[in-house]
Formats: C-alpha cells, sequence, structure tokens
C-alpha cells in the first residue's frame, strides 16, 4: 500500500518544520517551488507560515496560483497555517482578496501586531486537543465565517482562529513550531 504523500510549498516561510512534523508521522513529503514539482502524485497540500504578499506573489510569478487553486476546489486536502490561512481566505477585513481564494473567511491580517505581538497560548481545538500549544507570530485571526460550512475549531482572546470546511483547514498559529503533532495527525487522517 502507498503511503500518504504530501506536497508542502516550499517558496517561503516555515515549510521545513511541516515537514519534520509530517516525517515524524510516517508520511511521505516532497517541496512545490515550481509547476514540474507541482505535478508530482500528491495526497494533499500544506500551504506553511510565512509573508501572504510575498507566497501570493510568488504564485503568480511561477504560474502556480490558478493550478494550485483547482486542486483545491476539485477537493484536494488542504492545510494553511498562519499566512497558509491568509492565502485561502476568500476575504480581508470585509472585501474580496487575492490569493488562492477557496475558504468562505474573512481574516484580518497581523492582526496581533508586528514581530512583538507575537504570543504563546494553549487552547482547545475542537476534536483535537483541550490542551494545544498555539504560536502566534504577527498572526491574523478570522473575523467572521461567510458560510455555515465552514465550521470553527477554535478561538483565542475572542477571536476565531481555527476552522475547518470540508477538506480544507486552516490555523491562524503555528503548529508545526511546537513538538505537538496532533493537528498533522488530524489533518493526515481526514485525507484517507
Amino acid at each position: 500500500m502507498r503511503r500518504n504523500r504530501i506536497a508542502v510549498l516550499a517558496l517561503q516561510g516555515a515549510f521545513i518544520e511541516h515537514e519534520q512534523m509530517l516525517q515524524g508521522l510516517g508520511v511521505e513529503t516532497f517541496e512545490v517551488r515550481q509547476l514540474s514539482d507541482w505535478e508530482q502524485p500528491k495526497d494533499g497540500l500544506v500551504i506553511p507560515g510565512g509573508e501572504s504578499t510575498t507566497q501570493f506573489r510568488l504564485l503568480n510569478d511561477l504560474a502556480l496560483l490558478h493550478p494550485i487553486r483547482q486542486a483545491i476546489l476539485e477537493g484536494l486536502p488542504v492545510f494553511g497555517t498562519c499566512a497558509g490561512l491568509i492565502l485561502l481566505a476568500k476575504q480581508e477585513d470585509g472585501h474580496p482578496r487575492q490569493g488562492l481564494c477557496t475558504m468562505d473567511i474573512d481574516v484580518c491580517r497581523n492582526a496581533y501586531g508586528r514581530q512583538l505581538g507575537s504570543f504563546n497560548a494553549i487552547g482547545e481545538v475542537a476534536d483535537i486537543a483541550n490542551d494545544f500549544p498555539m504560536t502566534f507570530i504577527r498572526a491574523p485571526y478570522i473575523h467572521r465565517t461567510l458560510s455555515p460550512e465552514v465550521e470553527i475549531l477554535s478561538e483565542a482572546d475572542g477571536h476565531i482562529v481555527a476552522v475547518r470546511q470540508g477538506h480544507q483547514l486552516a490555523t491562524a498559529f503555528h503548529p508545526e513550531l511546537t513538538a505537538d503533532n496532533r493537528l498533522h495527525r488530524y489533518f493526515v487522517e481526514r485525507m484517507k
């Protein structure tokens, strides 16, 4: 039986940490840096944290934006963290945004401020844990959901910080920067 194989967008950001987390679960990963990488067989996609504007520009420049968006719309499981959440969102501060735009959410980018606004918390993530370590780095949060299809998985300080919509999972925090693999395990199990 073939192992799960997950593409990790490796244009910028914390992609290596996601790869290590997934490989620790026995999942094969490969990095996506150009269109030929993307064309490999895959069971899912991880979009890491980093700088969403830079990632969007590179996705466009490398002709990756439309094929990735189409694959997600056709059902490819995707897990976006921080900048990945922003790229998946359809709106930012109530306005349509540029990006992959596959999740019915409205985000506030850099909601907690710049680097000095970074912090750690312990919170509940529905169906996963009631004691999940959350690392927020210049993090966004979700103002509101735009569809009843979006399930809120977690809130911190009254803001939505984790959601699921069908085969899409997104967090405002960085689970890959902790030793806790439960969110990655949850994503892999939901792909099956």
